[in-house]
């Protein structure tokens, strides 16, 4: 826990404020800090908020240990391989606070951003602050996303949002619907399962990608090869990549692949995407088996790419026979009654909503998304860090948030300029301010 000082609540002026204390808005800071910037870090909630409280118990991480390298403090533990689970997760989060001391204030809850004659004005319910600029850390996920379909289900069905769900033993004895494949759906699934819960599926077209192959993590094939430094207007899909789902995999228990065929040969229930419910009886899209190739398809697709790797740079790995799928539907099962079932709950694995009404400032393009260039925006002196694809498909993770914040610190400190007042004098303009 971060002590709070007094003078924190009383606001004042600072170079820069962060919204936003978890790991962007941290390397944000650390960033900063190196500078001599001054600023102030506000956290909604407390430091690590969201692994603790919207992860299942069982969560780990999907990339290795060695890609968690925020700035100034990389993987410190001795399973560089492994998979930190949300404990060690939160506890990599604490220690780096601890390492550098961040001037984070928690339980600070952001209500407004303004901008008037060149200066920023947050309210906040901890007091007013003005800055020189901004950098909003809070994320892309927000708000839980719920389709409108999910208040036609039976009274009876528990539903909850994926962000919700905890352990099996929290949920109520029976069988259990998950809707969604993304990361999360399709490890939800597996936790339910090898719980010995029936689980029902509605499988999405979300990709998947194998754990390992020829020799290695397909995470660390897919470093080596630069995939998660490649810019964004690299990409083939250019912005449009932002939306896609990511490639679900798992880090549990030393990691592994999800085979979704695999589960079907052990009594979990495959359907394709959830389209309607008519009292008890829910509608699915004739999809699975596309889904289900077309999953394939990526991670095969994955493995060429590693193939070609392999042979351009002539490097010694084993060879390593292709997927063989265990599983295929017979046919497209387009509904379910759910009275002929045993299931008691939902979990709906169907991502979030961005909230940036707090935002004032118009930044945002017709969908809510903010306009920026590597986190710049067009207007001058508020910035973005932490965003899924900010700029590399590494920016929305432990491995690329050190090069964005990086990125934008030297914008910051360049926009100081020369003529600005320096960081030590903006210090003692901030205490006269405050009284002290």
């Amino acid at each position: 826990m971060i002590e709070k000082k007094p003078e924190d609540e009383r606001g004042g002026h600072y170079e820069v404020i962060v919204v936003g204390g978890g790991q962007a808005g941290l390397s944000m800071s650390y960033c900063l800090k190196q500078r001599g910037i001054h600023h102030l870090v506000l956290e909604r909630h407390r430091l690590g908020y969201e692994w603790r409280e919207r992860r299942w118990d069982t969560f780990c991480l999907v990339t290795p240990n060695w890609q968690c390298r925020l700035p100034g403090f990389p993987y410190p533990g001795n399973d560089p391989e492994g998979f930190m689970t949300r404990p060690e997760i939160v506890e990599y989060l604490e220690r780096y606070a601890q390492a550098f001391e961040p001037p984070l204030v928690e339980g600070a809850t952001v209500t407004s951003l303004r901008r008037v004659r060149g200066t920023f004005h947050i309210t906040a319910n901890v007091g007013s602050f003005t800055a020189d600029a901004v950098v909003v850390a809070t994320g892309g996920y927000h708000t839980p996303k719920l389709p409108p379909l999910v208040e036609r289900l039976p009274d009876h069905v528990v539903r909850l949002h994926s962000s919700a769900y905890k352990n099996p033993a929290r949920l109520p004895d029976g069988d259990v619907l998950v809707v969604g494949t993304g990361q999360s759906g399709c490890q939800i699934a597996e936790d339910l399962h090898l719980a010995g819960r029936k689980v029902y599926l509605c499988v999405g077209s979300a990709p998947r990608t194998a754990r390992r192959y020829r020799g290695k993590d397909v995470v660390a094939w897919l470093d080596q090869m630069g995939y998660y430094d490649m810019p964004i207007h690299e990409h083939p899909l250019k912005e449009r990549v932002r939306a896609k789902a990511n490639h679900y995999v798992t880090g549990r228990d030393g990691g592994h692949d999800i085979d979704l065929r695999k589960f079907a040969t052990e009594g979990m229930e495959l359907y394709g995407r959830l389209v309607g419910i008519k009292g008890t009886v829910l509608q699915f899209s004739p999809d699975l088996r596309a889904n289900l190739d077309g999953a394939d398809a990526v991670s095969e697709s994955i493995k060429d790419s590693i193939d070609r790797f392999i042979e351009s740079r002539g490097i010694e790995a084993p060879a390593e026979p292709r997927y063989v799928p265990l599983f295929q539907p017979a046919e497209e099962r387009v509904s379910l009654d759910l009275s002929s079932t045993d299931v008691t709950s939902a979990v709906f694995s169907t991502g979030y909503r961005s909230d940036y009404r707090w935002v004032e400032v118009p930044v945002f393009d017709g969908t809510g998304y903010p306009v920026h260039e590597r986190g710049v925006t067009g207007v001058d002196g508020l910035y973005f860090v932490g965003l899924p694809w900010l700029y590399t498909w590494g920016s929305g993770r432990f491995s690329g948030i050190a090069a964005d914040s990086e990125h934008l610190a030297e914008r910051i400190e360049r926009r100081r300029g020369d003529t600005r007042t320096p960081a030590r004098s903006a210090t003692v303009a901030n205490e006269l301010a405050l009284g002290s």
